[in-house]
């Protein structure tokens, strides 16, 4: 049986447009939609922290997921009063201003962009006990749960979903975004905003390749199970065997390949 919080399936109204298209063929012209990407400026104590580039919808939860991710606890969070600007206010205790110099300016494709060494994201990763256990038949079924609520990538084919599930398969949340790193931070965001975190009786499942940036995302979550439709990078392999973390890629069609972690799953 799956249940459901409401706010986490509310899609962002903002998703796509309507553009003019014309067939290659035929040459008949329609009209389609197209996911929206802008520009969203993250500040912390006044201070440049990030701009990224994301689709627009639940930028209170992007903001706040992706400071948990950096190691930045969020007292509060304000958008500017001209919402057209793009610009989130994050308020913290402690922050350092030089370490913004690092962050810049990160691309709809990449949660890193070359700013900072893989052992400089390892050395302030939490550690997390995991002893939580999740059945096979839960893990190849998620991505086929998540799917009817990718309201954006049906409707467009452009949006990478992201969902957090129960370990009896009970969907929580979803969200979409034009960058899969955006649509982790919204979803660890909004876990977190409910006083969620650390996710280790939960799964983050994503809804195409499961990159190292997604993987460090999870583990700076405390979430110990990834799913992905697609397979895992070296790199992410390497993370997430160094932090205990299981990963199932390749789910479709009620199968899948695991790479690790595999006595985390029972049979």
């Amino acid at each position: 049986m799956v249940y459901f919080l409401q706010d986490g399936l509310a899609p962002s109204p903002y998703l796509s447009k309507e553009v003019e298209v014309q067939d290659i063929c035929s040459k008949n012209r329609n009209s389609d939609k197209i996911v929206i990407e802008e520009p969203l400026e993250i500040r912390c104590n006044g201070l440049p922290l990030v701009v990224t580039m994301r689709t627009p919808g639940h930028d209170d939860e992007l903001a706040k997921g992706f400071c948990i991710s950096e190691g930045i606890e969020v007292t509060d969070l304000q958008f500017s009063d001209d919402l057209a600007s793009n610009v989130i206010e994050v308020y913290a205790l402690s922050f350092d201003p030089t370490s913004s110099q690092r962050y810049s300016f990160m691309s709809s494709a990449c949660g890193l962009c070359g700013k900072r060494t893989i052992e400089e994201l390892q050395s302030r990763l939490p550690k997390f006990n995991f002893f939580s256990r999740v059945s096979y038949e839960i893990l190849v079924g998620l991505p086929d749960a998540m799917r009817d609520y990718q309201v954006g990538f049906n409707s467009t084919g452009g949006l990478h979903g992201v969902s957090l599930f129960t370990l009896e398969g009970n969907l929580l949340c979803v969200r979409e975004d034009v960058g899969r790193h955006n649509a982790m931070d919204k979803v660890i965001g909004w876990a977190s905003m409910r006083d969620m975190l650390p996710l280790n009786s939960y799964i983050l499942c994503v809804s195409g390749r499961i990159s190292f940036e997604l993987v460090q995302k999870a583990i700076a979550a405390g979430c110990p199970f990834i799913v992905g439709v697609g397979c895992p990078s070296s790199l992410a392999l390497e993370l997430a065997n160094k932090y205990s973390i299981t990963i199932c890629g390749f789910v479709r069609n009620g199968r899948g390949v695991l790479y690790s972690g595999f006595d985390n799953v029972v049979y």
